[in-house]
């Protein structure tokens, strides 16, 4: 099936003047005095068959029932907006009541376009073909008054027609009184009836006639359709533009051609993709991407930026949570099927960023990124202030991106408490010193605790779990741990680091080394992001060292509260004063006349 559109100079199927002179002069010589300018909606509407786009079944089934003849007495089509409900119920009328050129035809599924049946549907004016709007004639005295003309004969076509749109709208009366004549109308009469609330007609009516559900038409089809258009109207749009009209159309053509209209009539020249995401408010897709991965990371405070960036630049703050709803759907569909990274019709940066991202995220982080920004979406939307509403959600969602998934906090559980029935493993520091003497039990099979850094299954140093890392086959996130963060505190159990905001972190950093560690060592840690200085990877190990040698570890256990901290050279041993200049002053003097 074609796809293209029509030329430029092909009347439309609803136009006044379709058959004028001013319908066979091109668009661009029509001056606004001559004709008044149509709709692309209007212009490019279908006049057959051929030109429906994204409905092959239905065009094969009527196509089929058209050229053997077994053509039902009634017809229901369904669908969204904009998808050719009422396109395809003149296109059926056309098509049953066309008689050639010639005027010897029959029922065929290309109508001619040319002879004076095809002529009159149109344009609007063939007297046997009666388009109704149900939602203003909703009562069963009007259906009443219609049903009246059923018995007659039509007056100069084949069949008489009733194309009732939005039929749903009617009363429970009105569709009582339809019944009988809908069951077995006479032999010159078809009813079409179209909506978009199916579930609203009754079963009675809906066993009554052949039922047709119009999809919505895919994005890619939806552009090339576009494309087709816009070449013929003589303007040019980039391709990304056109992939964004498609995707905010959301399957409905006449949704698209009202945008395609809107964004050529927007820009000057070439229509570009900043000029359609400006017209539609929406924010840059390289942005959302950003935002994405600063949530993942649990950076609030640049979260925060990139979404005051987007509304300064006009953005919905709800469209921005869609677009983070579609970041997540595609992020979680490349990690479970990475050939989708390979579709043509997405950009080349969103396959590019959609795999890096499929790989460092995993599914119950991206699940629960799913769960939060959908609840959110709603709330945000009932919120005085959808700004505020969206910045708090953010703030949530990056701070969950740092705690364990469900699995993982209840595996870390079970294990800590080692067998069934015993109490969790206690605090992660092991007491010292004479506190610990005087509250241990006065059993001689009791052993003495170990201390914290010489536990070889959870390391109680810095050192100690970079080198575990290496030693469990993790070198790029123990080279992070050399170079990209500086530490601020470490224990059993707990890791507060402060990370280099210019380094090429992964957006998982922190959970990755929640996880292994959690996993490695059998106990449940906390790997927290701290906004304190902290110390480089050098200080650290300066300081691990000095707390091994005997004398500072026998002052830090006779000392508990005490604390070991580097300070500067030049702080410790400041260098030795200046020698002060000695004056000599004449201290002979008259004391008379000394003025004071």
């Amino acid at each position: 099936m074609t796809e293209q559109p029509p030329p430029p100079d092909t009347p439309a199927a609803d136009s006044p003047a379709a058959d004028g002179p001013a319908a066979r002069t091109p668009p661009a010589t029509r001056g606004a005095s001559q004709t008044p300018y149509t709709v692309l909606a209007r212009k490019y509407r279908p006049a057959d068959f051929s030109a429906l786009i994204g409905q092959e079944a239905l065009v094969r089934t009527l196509s089929n029932a058209i050229a053997r003849g077994r053509l039902a007495q009634a017809y229901m089509l369904t669908g969204v907006r904009g998808v050719g409900k009422t396109t395809t119920a003149r296109i059926i009328a056309r098509a049953l009541n066309c008689i050639g050129p010639d005027g010897q035809g029959g029922p065929t599924v290309t109508p001619c376009g040319v002879c004076e049946h095809c002529r009159a549907i149109a344009e609007d004016r063939h007297v046997d073909i009666l388009e109704l709007d149900a939602a203003s004639r909703t009562g069963v005295g009007d259906m009443r008054e219609i049903l009246d003309g059923v018995r007659y004969r039509p007056t100069s076509a084949r069949y008489k027609i009733y194309i009732i749109d939005e039929v749903h709208m009617l009363s429970t009366q009105a569709f009582n009184a339809l019944l009988k004549t809908l069951e077995e109308p006479p032999a010159h009469v078809k009813f079409i009836f179209a909506t978009t609330e199916i579930r609203k007609v009754p079963v009675t009516v809906l066993s009554r006639c052949q039922r047709f559900d119009l999809r919505r038409v895919e994005a890619e089809t939806l552009a090339r359709h576009f494309a087709g258009i816009a070449q013929a109207e003589g303007a040019g749009i980039e391709a990304e533009a056109l992939a964004l009209i498609a995707r905010a159309a959301d399957g409905s053509v006449r949704d698209g051609l009202s945008l395609l209209d809107q964004a050529i009539v927007h820009g000057a020249g070439t229509v570009e993709a900043t000029q359609v995401r400006a017209m539609l408010g929406l924010a840059d897709r390289a942005a959302v991407f950003d935002l994405f991965q600063s949530l993942m990371g649990g950076d609030i405070a640049a979260a925060l930026d990139q979404l005051a960036d987007h509304h300064r630049a006009g953005a919905d703050p709800l469209v921005v949570v869609q677009d983070l709803l579609d970041v997540t759907h595609w992020v979680t569909r490349v990690k479970l099927i990475p050939a989708s990274a390979d579709d043509p019709a997405i950009a080349e940066a969103e396959r590019t960023r959609g795999r890096e991202l499929a790989q460092t995220l995993s599914m119950p982080v991206l699940s629960r990124a799913w769960q939060m920004l959908l609840k959110g979406l709603s709330e945000a939307r009932g919120a005085p202030s959808t700004l505020q509403a969206v910045e708090m959600l953010l703030i949530r969602v990056a701070f969950a991106a740092d705690l364990p998934s469900p699995e993982d906090a209840l595996k870390a559980l079970k294990d800590g408490r080692g067998e069934a029935g015993q109490p969790p493993r206690g605090p992660a520091t092991p007491p010292s010193g004479p506190a610990a003497e005087a509250s241990a039990p006065p059993t001689a099979e009791s052993p003495a605790p170990a201390p914290a850094s010489t536990d070889a299954a959870c390391p109680g140093d810095f050192d100690a779990v970079v080198a575990l890392f290496e030693a469990r086959g993790e070198p790029r996130l123990a080279a992070h741990l050399k170079r990209d963060v500086r530490l601020v505190a470490c224990a059993p159990g707990r890791l507060e680091l402060n990370l280099d905001p210019d380094a090429p972190l992964p957006p998982d950093f922190l959970p990755r080394l929640r996880q292994r560690l959690s996993t490695w060592t059998g106990r449940l840690w906390v790997v927290e992001r701290s906004t304190q200085a902290g110390l480089d990877p050098l200080s650290a190990r300066l300081l691990a060292e000095a707390r091994q040698e005997p004398l500072i570890a026998a002052l830090l256990d006779a000392f508990p509260g005490a604390k070991l901290r580097l300070e500067p050279l030049s702080e410790i041993n400041p260098p030795p004063p200046e020698p002060e200049m000695e004056m000599e002053m004449d201290m002979n003097w008259d004391a008379d006349s000394a003025l004071f």
